[in-house]
């Protein structure tokens, strides 16, 4: 099985609280930090646990800004303005 990848914009102001949330679920996925200036990141997701993940995330977006990026290839954020 392979893990998931999901791409955010988020208010780069909350990328150290929304990181906090995802490690205090340990296991459960790695937030990675794309673009700090535009708040993209990246969440990887191993198997069986992305339901879980986007539990929180939906949660979340109740709180702060979270916005799915459909992006399936990491190259194509070069260039891409938000």
């Amino acid at each position: 099985m392979i893990s998931q990848k999901k791409y955010y914009r988020v208010n780069r102001r909350e990328i150290s609280f929304i990181k906090f949330i995802i490690e205090a679920h340990e296991g459960i996925a790695i937030l990675t930090t794309i673009d700090p200036k535009l708040g993209i990141i990246v969440l990887l997701t191993p198997p069986g646990c992305g339901e879980d993940v986007d539990m929180i995330i939906n949660d979340l977006k109740r709180q702060i800004m979270i916005e799915d990026l459909n992006i399936q290839t990491p190259h194509l954020l070069k260039g891409i303005e938000f």
